[in-house]
């Protein structure tokens, strides 16, 4: 019975995981680490990623090949996680069609509370961590202007995204789906898991999985020589970029929300606002603000960072 205990506790921890991994500005490591087990996860990924496992496996050594890598400890936190990821798409899909201005306003509030609990959380600031702090706000800031509102969906850049996406994720503070977000990605992956969309979803998976062989070593290593340049950098990143969260950013998928919530389908909402767009109209004098809800999502996101680090506080 306990080992049932055990398994469901470290499944429904996969399930937390893989929530926080669905919302921009949540982090799977920092959920990982509020639960107690971050470090059997960066363990359990090194072991799998060592030489001595392999051999393990080659000489027929299975028992002991299961028990180095954990094996049961990620079956069970890898259920979790795909079983929350699978079931929350639809939902992420659904409110970013029609209520964008609502849930970016939500991940707003989210990231940015974020932020300032992580800026709090560094000690005796020198003048060298201001200057990293804000070469990561200009990079994230940069990339977030430079960066096109559509990418390609070729299956290579589906690959890259698996890749960078599936290395933050597993780092406490720094939000894989956000960096989908910034690539550009994140509705197209949520509709693909929403829709079961495998040659999608396979090429994102084969990305994941390149990205954990090949950068994780080296994320453990920069993490561990340069922790403090390296995470003030990450936060001025992730602050940066909150110019492409602001939820009028995209004012053609504002407008084509309240579109659909009219009425209108999909699809004649989409032609709708192109052709209003292509004669030169100003959307922005067409669009509802939705001030005040937007406000109290940015309230609700901000609230629930708050949650989460007095809990963490309290453990």
């Amino acid at each position: 019975m306990s080992n049932i205990i055990k398994i469901a506790a470290v499944a429904l921890k996969g399930f937390a995981m893989g929530a926080a991994n669905v919302i921009p500005g949540v982090s799977g490591g920092t959920i990982a680490l509020l639960t107690g087990i971050f470090n059997e996860l960066i363990e359990a990924l090194n072991a799998i990623l060592s030489v001595s496992s392999w051999k393990l496996l080659l000489k027929g050594k299975f028992k002991e090949f299961r028990e180095y890598i954990h094996g049961t400890f990620l079956l069970w936190l890898g259920v979790g996680v795909v079983v929350s990821i699978f079931s929350l798409a639809k939902l992420m899909e659904y409110v970013l069609a029609y209520h964008p201005v609502q849930t970016w306003a939500f991940f707003f509030g989210l990231i940015v509370v974020s932020g300032v609990y992580m800026l709090c959380d560094i000690k005796k600031w020198k003048i060298t961590d201001g200057l990293w702090l804000v070469f990561g706000v200009f990079l994230g800031a940069l990339i977030c202007m430079l960066s096109p509102t559509q990418t390609t969906d070729a299956s290579w850049f589906i690959m890259i995204c698996g890749a960078i996406a599936i290395c933050t994720m597993i780092l406490p503070g720094i939000s894989g789906s956000f960096i989908l977000v910034l690539l550009g990605k994140y509705e197209y992956i949520m509709g693909a898991i929403s829709d079961l969309n495998w040659p999608v979803l396979i090429m994102f998976g084969i990305g994941c999985v390149l990205g954990i062989a090949a950068f994780s070593k080296f994320l453990h290593w920069l993490i561990a020589h340069y922790e403090r340049p390296t995470l003030i950098t990450l936060i001025g990143f992730t602050l940066g970029s909150l110019v492409k969260v602001w939820p009028w950013s995209d004012k053609i998928s504002v407008m084509t929300a309240q579109l659909m919530r009219e009425g209108q389908t999909a699809e004649e909402a989409r032609i709708c606002v192109e052709s209003l767009a292509d004669i030169g109209t100003n959307l922005s004098s067409l669009i509802e603000p939705q001030i005040f809800s937007a406000i109290l999502w940015m309230i609700i996101g901000a609230l629930l960072v708050v949650g989460l680090e007095w809990f963490s506080h309290r453990k």
